[in-house]
């Protein structure tokens, strides 16, 4: 069991501010877990801790948002994820962490900036969704989802633009993230990342889980559409930098 009192001390927003973003935002601030709790131990060690968390989370969110979703984009980004998920246990061995981050990074940043070039001043159309988009998109969001528990970025660039109803968008992303979520349980089971310790220390800051996700899914329902998407760019801006920095930085 980790005892050290730092970690703990930035376990506890990491994982409050995970659940909130889960329950009422998309899931966008998820992807900040894994650095913050790097910030007091192994990256590898973090993401096997935060999983069983994450599975936590997403069972307050299915009940909150159950039969809110779009079955129809659900039906492709699912299976395309799971494809990535895969592709990224057969990998995980080989794959640096912080080469992941920085591209994560990027295509957070440049995926912002041309959202505002292209739609300052006016409200943006909803983009038509896309087979191959959505099944490319999906597929590296659950390659990155595997690695870092960073899936939201390369999901967010697809589902962004289709505009849809602010909590149909969340209800979407919660399916979507429990699917992927508890498929990757397996894998990172059979290569070992549940050591006693790990689990011990996920046990620990279980209970964390549902009160970060009822708090955002109180959230979700006081706030305007246009606010939500707007906090929905916001973060994902804000999230790549960050990437980008903690991906370079282990670099140096």
């Amino acid at each position: 069991m980790i005892t050290d009192p730092f970690f703990y001390a930035v376990a506890v927003p990491a994982i409050l501010l995970v659940g909130i973003s889960k329950g009422g935002f998309g899931g966008g601030l998820a992807m900040l877990a894994v650095p913050m709790l790097s910030l007091a131990i192994d990256p590898i060690v973090a993401a096997a801790i935060m999983l069983p968390i994450l599975c936590a989370m997403d069972v307050v969110g299915l009940w909150a948002y159950r039969k809110i979703w779009d079955a129809q984009i659900l039906k492709l980004i699912v299976p395309a994820a799971l494809i990535g998920v895969l592709i990224g246990a057969l990998t995980f061995r080989y794959m640096s962490v912080p080469f992941i981050q920085v591209t994560i990074g990027l295509i957070s940043v440049f995926f912002t900036l041309d959202y505002l070039r292209k739609n300052f001043g006016g409200k943006p159309e909803a983009r038509k969704p896309s087979t191959v988009r959505g099944g490319f998109w999906s597929a590296v969001s659950g390659f990155t989802s595997f690695v870092a528990h960073a899936g939201s970025p390369p999901l967010s660039v697809y589902l962004l633009p289709l505009r849809l109803d602010k909590t149909i968008y969340v209800g979407t992303t919660v399916i979507f993230y429990a699917v992927v979520n508890y498929v990757k349980l397996i894998p990172y089971a059979l290569l070992g990342q549940f050591s006693g310790d790990n689990v011990l220390s996920s046990l620990i800051l279980l209970p964390l889980a549902p009160l970060g996700t009822y708090i955002g899914v109180r959230l979700h329902h006081k706030i305007s559409e246009p606010l939500f998407y707007g906090i929905c760019y916001i973060a994902l801006f804000v999230i790549g930098i960050r990437l980008i920095y903690v991906g370079v930085t282990a670099y140096l």
